[in-house]
């Protein structure tokens, strides 16, 4: 019996790519063959993806980038994808499609439309985007990363949650170590969007807590390149431990030896700090046009798993009491870790597949 095929649309992003990655993986592994459909953007991201993954270039284009004439090409582009899109199906027909967001998803889940391929979209935030509420009413499945999701009028949603990666399943539901009079642990991260307001506040709230507290901290931040030394700056002058970097290769490792996290509100982080069970402040980027990372938090926030903190409201007094009233209450900061623990979908990868698979043999 021929492998079926499973084709995947994502554009060039972690947060389309990594939860497209984790579905590959796992099909592979039960006997699939898979292709991702993305654009040359894409492709960049796609270095994670098992080698077994043959990757299609599709035309694409965005009206979020260029000047006027590029904007004016982008239907033409997006329509040469197409016709691509649909020659590459009609050769090797799909046994499933799914779409994970992003423009150059658009070519395959047309093509899959009017070839009437079965087809799913997997939206990792609270609100669809663009691309994803398009195609929301024209699939088979919608699988929600976040839940609730905002969907159209008419659109139900599958709570699949979002996959993480194998490092952070490895510490899944590690034992929180409630704050105390020892060495406590924060992590602070902002994100690749809009990291500077975290390094322009936070460390002037790390100065502004109680000095029983202080003494016993230290800080792991996430910070741009350029603001790395003023941050380190700031955390020395406060007499604060600090490691800074643009980048921590062993975030799943930090989290579960924190006792706070302090977080931007992005799907994957959410997914993170909820499968691994942490506290948490979060502080929903501002710029986000449909505000999803404010629709990402709610759930932990309604849980009692952590503190929202909008950008507009945000300053070293405010964020200092919020951290000062975790790290001094040790039980209730145990039960924020419960509760974000409760909110996890470690199975999020496994909820994916079996939409995936019952929906190949529906159509079989």
């Amino acid at each position: 019996m021929a492998q079926p095929l499973l084709l995947i649309a994502a554009g060039g992003t972690g947060g389309h790519m990594f939860p497209a990655q984790a579905l590959a993986e796992v099909l592979l592994a039960r006997g699939w063959r898979v292709k991702l459909s993305t654009d040359e953007r894409g492709a960049r991201y796609a270095g994670g993806f098992p080698d077994a993954v043959k990757v299609e270039r599709v035309a694409s284009a965005t009206f979020a980038r260029g000047g006027v004439a590029a904007r004016l090409l982008v239907p033409f582009r997006i329509a040469g994808g197409m016709l691509g899109a649909l020659w590459s199906q009609w050769r090797d027909r799909p046994a499933v499609v799914v779409g994970f967001g992003g423009y150059p998803s658009i070519p395959a889940l047309s093509a899959a439309w009017l070839l009437r391929r079965p087809r799913m979209i997997h939206e990792q935030n609270g609100v669809l985007g663009r691309v994803n509420q398009l195609f929301a009413p024209r699939v088979d499945h919608v699988a929600c990363g976040t839940w609730p999701t905002q969907l159209p009028e008419g659109v139900t949603g599958q709570p699949t949650g979002n996959p993480v990666r194998a490092t952070v399943l490895e510490r899944a539901a590690a034992p929180y170590i409630p704050p105390g009079d020892y060495p406590m642990s924060r992590v602070v991260i902002g994100g690749s969007q809009g990291a500077r307001i975290l390094s322009d506040v936070v460390p002037a709230a790390v100065a502004m807590l109680p000095e029983g507290i202080r003494r016993h901290l230290r800080v792991a931040h996430q910070a741009r390149l350029e603001d790395v030394s003023r941050v380190e700056q700031a955390y020395d002058a406060a007499g604060i431990m600090a490691e800074v970097a643009p980048f921590f290769a062993d975030i799943p490792r930090r989290f579960s030896e924190a006792q706070l996290v302090v977080s931007r509100a992005g799907a994957s982080s959410i997914a993170d700090i909820s499968v691994i069970g942490r506290p948490s402040i979060l502080v929903p980027l501002a710029i986000a046009i449909r505000d999803e990372q404010t629709a990402n938090a709610r759930g932990l926030v309604d849980a009692g798993a952590a503190i929202l903190i909008p950008e507009n409201l945000l300053d070293a007094g405010s964020l200092a009491r919020h951290m000062a009233a975790v790290l001094e209450n040790p039980e209730a900061a145990e039960t924020m870790a419960a509760n974000a623990l409760a909110e996890g979908k470690p199975d999020a990868t496994a909820r994916l597949v079996a939409l995936v698979e019952d929906l190949a043999g529906d159509h079989a």
